[in-house]
């Protein structure tokens, strides 16, 4: 998988369709939760996956105080168990290198939890509720 920067509108909407299709139309977010204020900020960061020329993962990167966070990590329903969440991560995890931040933070859903922490995550919270699904909040010094 081909992980890129998201710099144009076309790029963007297609990142939006992967989101919508795993977040609202599987997992059942509320349109108006999954798409929010940061998703149009300048200081946020949208990765686009890419697999044989077809967009089948999406991410986006927010900077807040000292830590960077990792946020709506998705990967196309067709394109999951091939490690590909994992290259988003690792991808996701070297852009905030590059703009030299030393952490990074996720909040995990609790059935990915062994997912992050074979990438390094440690858990950092108990169990809360994000958009009806349960979650903790995960963190990595990099």
């Amino acid at each position: 998988m081909i992980v890129k920067k998201v710099e144009n509108e076309f790029d963007k909407k297609a990142a939006f369709e992967i989101r919508h299709s795993v977040f609202v139309q599987e997992q059942n977010v509320p349109l108006d939760l999954e798409i929010d204020e940061h998703d149009n900020s300048q200081s946020v960061i949208h990765l686009l996956g890419q697999y044989n020329k077809k967009s089948i993962a999406a991410s986006r990167i927010r900077f807040v105080d000292d830590y960077a966070k990792l946020e709506r990590i998705a990967v196309l329903k067709d394109f999951r168990g091939n490690h590909f969440g994992a290259e988003m991560v690792i991808a996701m995890e070297k852009v905030i290198a590059d703009n030299q931040y030393k952490k990074a933070v996720l909040n995990a859903q609790t059935y990915a939890l062994d997912f992050y922490k074979k990438l390094g995550y440690i858990t950092a919270s108990e169990i809360f509720m994000d958009a009806g699904i349960p979650h903790v909040k995960m963190i990595k010094n990099l």
